[in-house]
């Protein structure tokens, strides 16, 4: 057997057990009554009278973070080019994604739902949460060409804005593709979070109003809608990264 398939099973081995793992806690009621079985959690989420409301929450959900995704990525797509170049930004914009990324989630929900709308807010904390990732992602893909590489171009009497469209761009697209991958699972976060601060519908609002009434198996149910619309993506976003890699990496 290769590498990569036992590493499949391997993590199929291991899903699998953890999965027995959580019926059999909560069956035996080791976890207490936060910790429902896995089985309660699937007839929940398989009932067709709460689908309506599933499906509401994570459509509303996915596009908050869909468009905090496009506009993070855009953000850090953005600074990342001008700071690499315009040479003398360098230093000011990894100080500023820095910062950016240093507050916290909760800190920013507010703030933006002053600037902004409460439904908007969501997206705008899902954007911060993807601009760091994708701005150190192309930050250090667009480095990745050779000095060998660069001297050819200046060689052939390429400028600035050629060589980069024609060199460091495509060198960085395999960093870029990573960038993309690690920023969905954190998008879908950020997304959650901001729709705590007064959004109308969402994963994050079903949570809240699991937690507040003591719908422990809705709760359960929330999470694994999130934790099953970002292991979807995330899995066709490796697949992006591979194709980018194998072509340009």
């Amino acid at each position: 057997m290769s590498a990569g398939r036992w590493n499949v099973l391997l993590g199929a081995l291991g899903i699998a057990l953890f999965l027995v793992l959580w019926e059999v806690i909560g069956r035996l009621g080791l976890g207490g009554i936060s910790w429902p079985p896995l089985s309660a959690v699937f007839e929940m989420l398989a009932d067709d009278s709460k689908w309506a409301l599933f499906q509401r929450a994570l459509a509303a959900t996915l596009q908050e973070t869909a468009l905090g995704y496009i506009w993070g990525t855009a953000a850090g797509l953005g600074l990342a080019t001008v700071a690499h170049l315009v040479p003398p930004l360098r230093r000011g914009s990894d100080r500023l994604a820095a910062v950016l990324n240093s507050v916290p989630s909760i800190a920013l929900g507010p703030i933006f739902l002053v600037l902004l709308s409460r439904d908007s807010t969501p997206a705008a904390v899902s954007s911060i949460h993807v601009f760091f990732i994708v701005f150190v992602s192309v930050s250090s893909g667009l480095q990745r060409a050779t000095p060998a590489h660069r001297d050819l171009f200046a060689v052939l009497g390429a400028d600035r804005l050629k060589r980069f469209r024609r060199l460091e761009l495509p060198a960085a697209l395999p960093a870029l593709a990573s960038g993309l991958r690690l920023a969905w699972p954190a998008a879908l976060i950020g997304a959650i979070i901001g729709e705590w601060f007064g959004a109308s519908r969402g994963i994050g609002i079903l949570i809240i109003n699991a937690m507040q009434n003591f719908q422990i198996v809705l709760l359960w149910c929330a999470v694994l809608l999130a934790v099953g619309a970002s292991l979807l993506f995330y899995g066709l976003l490796t697949l992006l990264e591979r194709g980018a890699y194998a072509r340009f990496g």
